[in-house]
């Protein structure tokens, strides 16, 4: 045990420039779709909703986009994020393999949401935006946004699934002590909102139904626009210093992994870890690895979601996009891993894997929760029930490589603690927790209900 654990990068090497695999892709991500006239959607499709700077971002295929020095300065209040390796814990498996984990919950808002939160209010603030608005699913996007607001002087309204909102109260009071305003989703403060409650009053809402409200709010005022956590090219962008860190920090340790493992949900913490891995892979530059996705089954966009055009919304207001759906109109059951309950997978994410270059896992909660014990009683840190997903799938591969004789290097990333997320956990101690299971035939009737393109 007296081996290296934690590897640490000064604040000097934070990355000077965030990387984007779509300079490297062999095939180009399909385009963003007009739902009215069926053809790309141009920057003046977009201004209402995301300053010129974020669209850029959208559509870019340099393979690196420098990041402005004020984005860098609050990047050192937490930045380079700590690789960890996992010695305790592959002593508690008997395994031959080696485990690393990224940790991005030494954030101040406790997750990796605000390497892009910090970046999208620093570009708003520079156009002249007053306000955003947003969704959130357990709390982690809209506490990060609400940090970032509260740093550039943006006033921020936050829209969080009402079956989070219920389940995790105190997500609700840090994204009030940054100054934001949080609703429970749907509200009756938006058209969109209203719909949704009149047909379904005690629905437990989704992100999908979160983000059409956060969507009608900014188009109908001019001062105001639209942030999201996840899914969009620029989003999953800014998460990339993670997988830039990690490279430098397996240098330090004088290893490469041979398996990336990140949970997904809309995609961008899986997406800024093993892009920079596969960026390389695919200039020739780097040894193959293996990246897995991690799911939940009970909103199983990955595994079990079409690959086809479908909105990213479920009020139909924001452009069709290319993407592994569950269908817009899926409403997910009410698990606990909430930042894992959207309809559908970042294009991106989705791409990669019809490109063969990631494969994805689904996992039920319960054995979630208990990957996530076991970790906490070897390593020490409480995860968030999301990371819980990629932690199960770390252990599954460690098993493997203890059944197989195997040698292998597993990277994972971390992406935040649970300290808010206790309820669950009480929950799992009591034996309460459930296995949830989505509705087949409603899942049949969204996936049926997709815009034909």
């Amino acid at each position: 045990m007296s081996e290296t654990v934690k590897y640490v990068l000064s604040e000097g090497r934070i990355p000077e420039a965030w990387y984007n695999i779509a300079a490297d892709l062999p095939e180009p991500l399909p385009p963003v779709l007009h739902p009215g006239t069926g053809q790309p959607v141009g920057p003046d499709d977009l201004t209402p909703l995301f300053p010129m700077a974020l669209i850029g971002q959208e559509v870019s295929s340099e393979r690196w986009i420098g990041i402005p020095g004020p984005v860098r300065d609050v990047y050192r209040q937490w930045r380079p994020s700590p690789l960890h390796r996992a010695r305790r814990l592959e002593t508690a498996l008997d395994t031959p393999a080696r485990i690393y984990y990224k940790y991005e919950g030494v954030s101040p808002p406790g997750s990796h949401k605000p390497n892009t939160a910090v970046a999208q209010a620093f570009y708003n603030k520079e156009e002249g935006v007053a306000r955003l608005t947003t969704e959130t699913g357990a709390g982690q996007w809209g506490s990060a946004l609400a940090f970032a607001g509260a740093l550039f002087g943006l006033e921020v309204k936050v829209f969080m699934v009402r079956v989070s909102y219920e389940q995790k109260p105190y997500r609700k009071a840090l994204m009030q002590a940054y100054g934001a305003n949080c609703v429970p989703s749907p509200s009756t403060e938006t058209e969109a909102g209203r719909t949704i409650l009149a047909r379904d009053p005690n629905t437990t809402g989704s992100l999908g139904i979160a983000i059409s409200e956060a969507v009608e709010v900014a188009a109908q005022n001019k001062d105001t626009k639209y942030s999201l956590g996840s899914v969009l090219n620029h989003v999953l962008l800014h998460q990339t210093v993670v997988g830039l860190e990690a490279l430098e920090q397996l240098e330090m340790a004088g290893d490469y992994p041979d398996i990336l493992i990140g949970c997904t949900g809309g995609g961008s913490n899986f997406a800024g870890l093993v892009t920079p891995f596969l960026g390389r892979q695919l200039r020739g530059e780097g040894e193959r690895v293996r990246a897995i996705a991690s799911e939940p089954t009970a909103c199983p966009s990955l595994t079990r979601g079409l690959y086809a055009y479908d909105f990213g919304d479920t009020g139909h207001l924001t452009p069709l996009v290319k993407m592994h759906t569950l269908g817009s109109a899926f409403v997910p059951p009410g698990f606990h891993a909430g930042g894992l309950r959207y309809h559908g997978m970042a294009p991106l994410v989705s791409h990669l894997q019809e490109l063969r270059l990631i494969e994805s896992r689904a996992y039920h909660q319960n054995e979630c929760f208990e990957a996530g014990v076991a970790f906490a009683r070897a390593e020490g840190i409480v995860p968030a029930p999301e990371a819980n997903h990629a932690i199960k799938g770390a252990i599954d591969e460690a098993v493997r490589c203890r059944e197989e004789g195997t040698a292998r290097t597993i990277l994972f990333n971390l992406s935040g603690h649970g300290h808010f997320d206790m309820a669950a956990y009480v929950e799992y101690f009591a034996g309460t927790l459930e296995d949830r299971y989505y509705d087949e035939a409603a899942l049949a009737e969204a996936l049926a209900a997709l815009p034909q393109v």
